[in-house]
This record gives C-alpha cells, structure tokens and sequence, in this order.
C-alpha cells in the first residue's frame, strides 16, 4: 500500500534506543518516526525486539540508551503521561473471561476514570459492532470476538497512539479482515497505529513498515521502497511435481549467485541479489523440458526471508 500525505506531525520521533537482559542487547539502537494518523508496520522473526520496543515507547520500559518522544512527552521523563493517551493491545487476551463484554468495559472505564461510564461504555460497543453480544461471557467468545473486545478496550478511552502486538494471531481470516478494515477506519479519523506483526498481507496494508531481526533495525519505508532497496533479483520456477520441485531446491540451495530458495505451494522461489551471478547459476537448469522458468519481481516475504538469514544472531 502507497503512503498516505500525512502533513508531518510526528507521534513518534525516537534515536538509539537500546535495550539489554542479562547482558544481551534485544534492541540495540533503534531509530523511529512515525506521522500523525499513520499506520506503521513492525516485522521480525520471535525475539527480535519487537515487543520490547514497543514497551519502551509508551512508558513499560525504561531504555538503557536512547531518546525521543512519543505523543510530544519525553520517553524518559514523562512516561506517566505517555500511558495515559495510549492504548495496548498485548499479544495475549488479557481481559476477565468471567465477566461479560459489557462488565470489562466498564471494568476498564473505571480505571481510566472516564466520565460518563456508562455511556462511554455504549458508544464503544456500538463502534465495534459488539452489541448483539453485550451480556456474553468473555471466556465464551471465539478468537475474532475476543479480538474485537481486546480492541474495544484500547479505543475507549480515545487515546492518540494505538499499540498493537501482534494482534490477529490465532483469528481466522476473515476476523483478520474486518479487524484491518476498523484499523484503517481509526487511523482515517487521525489515530495513529504501530502494529507487529508476521502477515506479509498484513504489512502491505501498512503505510510504512520496518524491520527489525535480532534487535537491529535492517530496513523501513513504504513496503514497495523495502523491496526495492533490498536489490533482490528472484525467479519462479514450477515442475511437474512436488518431488522434483524438492529436489530442485535442495540442487539449488548454496549454489554461488544463490542467496535463497524458497518454496511457494507448487512453486519455488529461487533469488539472489547479483542478477548476472543468479542467472549463471539457475542456467543449467534453465533447459530441462519439464521445469517452467519466469522471472518475477520479488515479494515482501522474499526479501525479509533474506534479511532473516542474513542477520546474526544476538543469542550467540
């Protein structure tokens, strides 16, 4: 997805943030900045950093190195106020599976204090389309539902940043869906947005996204400006089968002008990121009647596969 014209504002304007437990860096100098009403994707493999940075920014974590602001408020002084205009949605459901939608709502009203409880409470359950299921136990509702609730209880007390942590995993796809449309309806009304996540669909229908593998910030910009700063030359080859697609990628695999094989379905991507040495390497294959050869341009997930290898390890 194209960036949108946002007109500058930055919610958040964070340099060298840097984090370490027991003696490892899990975020090693991250710079961010992130526009008013802009919804920023934040990719990487588990254990990356993400959620870590995430909790520095709005006031969970002190950083160990680094400064900026976020909401205007300085990360490191102000993080009291931070909290208060944020909203975070943690990887896990962590609401009362005991009490009914309505009664976590209005649970969480009273601990912002919001006026007017009870009608805030309504005006979000009518906004996440909660209605019909008000008085339903937590612990009863599917994935998606709970999801919507977890949202809900972000949103209600009309923050200005929304956290979002890996939020859609375990839904199916047509809550990830209409979870994405709502995103994009908040962020249209000026809410700006920072989600993790590990859907390549999902970071294309991010206005800009980063990348982050082992705590070290490796890429960011539009998902389009990512895939042509990476340099990746790829080609899609399909076979008469399984078998012989296998066995194509394991003929492949370590080949000089070979950076990355990967299978997609009955197909292979098969990349590298000199054209002129992939080329030379794919060419033996190239006139075997049976595979069909095309070149393609590289996808999202092709690019940050390469990242992800290419990274060292922060845990060696």
């Amino acid at each position: 997805m194209s960036a949108a014209p946002f007109d500058g504002e930055l919610v958040i304007d964070v340099e060298g943030l840097t984090k370490s437990f027991g003696g490892r860096k899990v975020v090693d100098n991250v710079d961010m900045q992130v526009a008013k009403g802009e919804i920023y994707g934040f990719l990487g493999p588990n254990g990356s950093g993400k959620t870590t940075t995430i909790r520095m920014l709005c006031g969970l974590l002190t950083p160990d190195a680094g400064h900026g602001t976020c909401l205007v408020y300085d990360i490191l002084t102000e993080s009291p106020r931070i909290k208060l205009e944020t909203g975070y949605m943690t990887q896990r459901f962590s609401l009362y599976e005991d009490l009914s939608i309505r009664e976590n709502l209005d649970f969480v009203a009273r601990i912002y204090e919001l006026p007017s409880r009870r009608e805030a409470v309504d005006a979000t359950i009518e906004k996440l389309n909660l209605k019909g299921r008000a008085d339903q136990l937590a612990g009863s509702l599917s994935g998606g539902w709970k999801q919507r609730l977890a949202l809900a209880s972000c949103i209600m007390h009309q923050p200005k940043l929304l956290l979002l942590d890996e939020p859609t995993a375990g839904v199916d796809p047509k809550a990830r869906r209409e979870f994405w449309d709502e995103i994009h309806e908040l962020a249209a009304g000026g809410l700006t947005v920072l989600v993790s996540t590990h859907y390549m669909d999902e970071a294309e229908r991010c206005h800009k996204i980063c990348y982050l593998a082992y705590g070290r910030l490796l890429a960011r910009g539009t998902a389009e400006e990512v895939i042509a700063q990476s340099g990746l030359a790829t080609w899609t080859v399909s076979g008469p089968s399984q078998r012989r697609i296998g066995q194509l990628a394991r003929e492949l695999s370590g080949k000089q002008g070979v950076d990355m094989v990967a299978p997609f379905g009955a197909t292979l991507h098969v990349s590298g990121l000199d054209p002129a040495s992939l080329e030379s390497a794919i060419a033996p294959w190239r006139g075997e009647a049976e595979l069909s050869w095309r070149r393609d341009e590289p996808t999202l997930e092709d690019v940050f596969i390469l990242m992800m290898k290419q990274a060292p390890d922060n845990f060696t």
